[in-house]
């Protein structure tokens, strides 16, 4: 049996990244939000994650660290490995960020703004 879990973290620091003329923000009063909440991000990501073929053969797991920027619009950009564990899992857990739906920004001083964010994508395989 296999089996796909999923952690969220959000960069605790205060530092701020200029990108594409408006600052990117690591750490906001109000962090972006998978529609439906932390649950139904693990629901999205345990129903669209497949176990690459060859990460199964050779009995390969672990934690893709993945980040990427939530626009003003809650679109997901700049969507890039961190830590990477396996070519075929750092690719398949890329792939199910990027067909993540919108999600709602996050907001510092009440305005929306950009916001880096990092989701750990864990793939273990369990017997």
């Amino acid at each position: 049996m296999m089996a796909v879990m999923c952690l969220m973290t959000a960069n605790a620091q205060k530092t701020v990244v200029s990108q594409s003329n408006q600052n990117v923000f690591d750490s906001v009063e109000q962090m972006p939000e998978f529609p439906g909440g932390m649950s139904a991000l693990i629901d999205f990501l345990s129903s669209n994650i497949k176990y690459p073929e060859d990460a199964i053969k050779q009995n390969v797991g672990g934690r893709v660290m993945v980040m990427f920027v939530v626009e003003t619009d809650g679109s997901i950009t700049n969507v890039r490995v961190a830590r990477a564990v396996f070519p075929s899992l750092d690719t398949e857990a890329i792939r199910v960020v990027k067909s993540m739906p919108n999600w709602k920004p996050g907001k510092e001083k009440g305005r929306v703004v950009r916001v880096n964010y990092t989701l750990p994508v864990v793939f273990s395989i369990k017997k």
